[in-house]
């Protein structure tokens, strides 16, 4: 039987760093880039454990995307794919758009134009045992936004289980101090 709690919380005091995740769930960060051509997005997902260490990390290449709001909501599928396909439960799932976190826990954005996207974050997120989603500053989903930066260089899906993801080094250690 799954447990959704899908109501967005955020980070107490809105933190401008990255917080490690409670006892044994995981954090997975995302974050979308459009690139200036138009002809692209990005993604880009980090899974941390609550020593802050990298369990696995992605930068993806996406498709054409109207606007901002539609490249966060693709992103955050990948992200649920990306967790889900990687074995990882009990998840706080976290992303720095707050239009989108909170689109994720209300059924009425169901009926917008990308209603059909917000339904298969929806249903990704009722397959797995825990979820709760958080809404934080870009500052502390730096990572992901590397992540999803670096995708223009790549053509293919890049991924990176339990070693730290080269395009984001910086970001990292960042966060680690």
């Amino acid at each position: 039987m799954s447990q959704v709690q899908l109501a967005v919380s955020t980070v107490s005091a809105r933190s401008s760093r990255w917080i490690p995740p409670p006892g044994l769930s995981y954090k997975p960060n995302f974050d979308a880039a459009i690139f200036q051509d138009g002809e692209a997005s990005g993604f880009g997902v980090v899974i941390r454990n609550n020593g802050g260490e990298v369990m696995a990390a992605l930068s993806a290449r996406g498709p054409a995307v109207s606007d901002n709001e539609e490249a966060e909501v693709l992103a955050c599928r990948k992200a649920l794919e990306f967790a889900a396909d990687s074995g990882f439960t009990e998840l706080i799932l976290e992303g720095d758009n707050s239009v989108v976190m909170n689109a994720i826990s209300s059924s009425r954005m169901f009926q917008s134009r990308l209603g059909h996207l917000y339904s298969d974050v929806n249903c990704l997120a009722t397959g797995l045992p825990v979820l709760s989603l958080s809404c934080v500053v870009r500052s502390a989903n730096s990572v992901a936004h590397f992540l999803a930066r670096f995708a223009q260089c790549i053509n293919e899906d890049m991924i990176w289980l339990e070693e730290s993801p080269q395009p984001a080094l910086e970001a990292l250690y960042f966060d680690a101090h």
